[in-house]
């Protein structure tokens, strides 16, 4: 785990973070690339910080240390931080909270939640169990999301995503106004499943205007946000 500190502790001792993606997929789950094929292409992307959070339940808990193995290599020789992960997908409400503890157990640096997106069946009540869980790092792609969900967010230090994913991205104006009348914070990732996905830090700023933030909290959430998720995935370690 040294090596993924000292990355950390090399990032956030830079006056000005670069692009940082922390929710991606390999193909150990549903992405098209070998997870060290994708950390390189996202380095030369220009990526400072960057996490592969393959989809897992209960039957592929064991992806975890692979991811472990390749991100380490990326870190050590290529000098970015690269995070391995996971992201809960379609759990059942009742085990979310049993499958993550687990996943944490085994080594996941960074907790992803699949959440209530409108366009697939999540099962409702997956955003409030996650939005309680203070082991969960990520709310991704909440769609619809409530007052209480985004305010339990901003009380355990749980992140909402606002994405870049095509299918996802419709309700990101939706979750902006929310989460800032309850003062949550937000992170812009791409959910990147294929190399195309991938965003370089205008790009990114720019879902992050379109989504309604304005220039100043757009910085905030690439600068501010970046590094205190940065110092939470530093206290894990």
């Amino acid at each position: 785990m040294k090596v993924y500190k000292k990355a950390i502790e090399n990032l956030l001792a830079k006056d000005r973070i670069g692009r940082c993606d922390f929710h991606s997929h390999s193909f150990l789950s549903d992405g098209v690339l070998l997870p060290i094929e994708q950390l390189r292409r996202a380095f030369v992307k220009g990526h400072e910080g960057y996490a592969i959070t393959d989809h897992v339940s209960a039957s592929n808990l064991d992806i975890i240390p692979k991811l472990d193995r390749d991100c380490k290599l990326a870190t050590k020789h290529w000098g970015f931080l690269a995070l391995h992960g996971v992201e809960l997908t379609h759990v059942p409400v009742g085990a979310i909270e049993e499958i993550t503890e687990q996943a944490v157990e085994m080594g996941a640096l960074v907790i992803v939640i699949h959440g209530e997106t409108i366009s697939e069946p999540v099962e409702p009540g997956t955003n409030l169990i996650a939005s309680k869980c203070k082991l969960v790092d990520i709310l991704a792609h909440p769609g619809l999301v409530t007052k209480e969900v985004a305010e339990n967010c901003k009380k355990n230090d749980v992140f909402l995503e606002i994405t870049s994913n095509k299918a996802h991205s419709i309700t990101n104006g939706h979750v902006v106004d929310v989460g800032r009348k309850a003062k949550a914070n937000f992170i812009q990732n791409t959910d990147t499943h294929r190399p195309s996905d991938m965003l370089n830090y205008d790009e990114g700023k720019r879902i992050l205007l379109g989504s309604g933030l304005t220039i100043k909290e757009a910085e905030e959430v690439f600068q501010k946000n970046t590094r205190d998720f940065l110092t939470k995935i530093y206290s894990k370690i």
